[in-house]
């Protein structure tokens, strides 16, 4: 019982912490909010900002680890007559149902979340690092969930999906578009690579 109400509080503050920085974003921009900005708006100290996050790109990608993990067992658990293309198909949705969810976020949150990543250059930088860690994960974790792929032609697969859907989703980004709006584009992203993957299965 008393576990229980901590970890609500936990949760609670966490999501404070988060909303609070995106507000502070949108309205004075990623690199002129400071940390103690962040925290005054959640109503705690800079003391708990650090112990939930150790820096402010790691509020914005808040959900990276869980997603990618997500991803993993999704490929671990695939069906004997699932097809490689089946798998990629069936975690780029539930990606994106999770996101249309809005189990974490508002959905203008959540919009100006994928904008910020894709525009502000620290954000920029990290979001590169996290997708060369994450696509090298998710190609060992297809290559595992298939023993006659080859690494390189997981690695393929996974880079041109993924590649497909970001540089999509960058090229036609601006400030009047909705999250319903971002995921559409995405999902014809994915419909593009997806039809050229169809050869590995």
């Amino acid at each position: 019982m008393v576990e229980g109400l901590r970890e609500r509080k936990k949760q609670r503050t966490r999501q404070a912490l988060i909303e609070a920085a995106l507000r502070l974003f949108e309205e004075k921009g990623f690199e002129e909010t400071t940390l103690a900005e962040i925290a005054e708006q959640a109503d705690v100290s800079t003391r708990t900002f650090f112990s939930y996050f150790a820096s402010k790109e790691d509020v914005v990608f808040y959900d990276t680890t869980a997603r990618l993990e997500t991803a993993i067992s999704a490929m671990e658990s695939r069906r004997p007559d699932e097809t490689v293309t089946g798998v990629l198909l069936r975690i780029i949705e539930e990606s994106f149902e999770h996101a249309s969810s809005y189990q974490d976020l508002t959905p203008a949150d959540a919009a100006l979340r994928m904008r910020l990543i894709l525009t502000e250059p620290a954000l920029q930088a990290r979001a590169l690092l996290l997708l060369f860690d994450s696509q090298l994960r998710l190609a060992r974790g297809l290559r595992d969930a298939f023993p006659g792929l080859t690494l390189a032609d997981a690695a393929a697969a996974v880079g041109a999906l993924i590649g497909a859907i970001k540089l999509t989703v960058m090229a036609t980004l601006d400030d009047e578009q909705t999250l319903e709006d971002i995921l559409a584009t995405a999902h014809r992203a994915a419909e593009v690579a997806i039809s050229g993957l169809r050869t590995l299965g």
